[in-house]
């Protein structure tokens, strides 16, 4: 069990904390369009996965922001998972510009926390994270960022990334 800080107060998350050397666990999440995707649907491609409390404060936009933009840049898969409401999810990539990521609710199933470890229970809310995986289904790398309102490690993950 990880445990990690958010607004300084520690919380330890629930679900199974991965590894780098791991093989990515399978999950079921909800798009935009309230459809049922499977993480099966991005087999055999280089993904990263943005994980945020809320697309609707600073740092998670910020944080899909840049993801957003190496999506962009690079021949690879950004996955955005948050448990904010698929119409949120779809509201706001409108909104901000947001086109290169795809972002996936996980509210209903919690399915992707349970697999990645990344639930904040009380707060019902997903641990902002990141995960880089090969296109062997092979966890590169993974960041808990250690309090929950600080940004990732973006310059290391997509350097993970681009060595792929």
């Amino acid at each position: 069990m990880t445990e990690i800080t958010f607004k300084g107060n520690p919380i330890k998350l629930e679900g199974t904390a991965l590894s780098v050397g791991d093989k990515a666990p399978e999950f079921t999440a909800v798009a935009n369009d309230l459809s049922e995707v499977s993480s099966n649907d991005y087999a055999g491609k280089k993904r990263l996965i943005s994980v945020v409390p809320s697309l609707d404060t600073g740092v998670c936009s910020t944080q899909t922001k840049k993801f957003n933009e190496a999506a962009g840049e690079n021949n690879v898969t950004v996955l955005t998972v948050s448990n904010d409401l698929p119409f949120a999810q779809k509201r706001w990539c409108g909104a901000e510009g947001v086109d290169n990521v795809v972002t996936l609710s996980d509210h209903k199933l919690l399915d992707f926390a349970n697999k990645y470890g990344v639930l904040m229970p009380n707060l019902r809310l997903l641990a902002r994270s990141v995960f880089v995986i090969d296109e062997n289904d092979t966890v590169q790398y993974i960041e808990y960022v250690s309090e929950g309102t600080n940004e990732p490690d973006y310059e290391k993950a997509l350097d993970v990334l681009n060595g792929l």
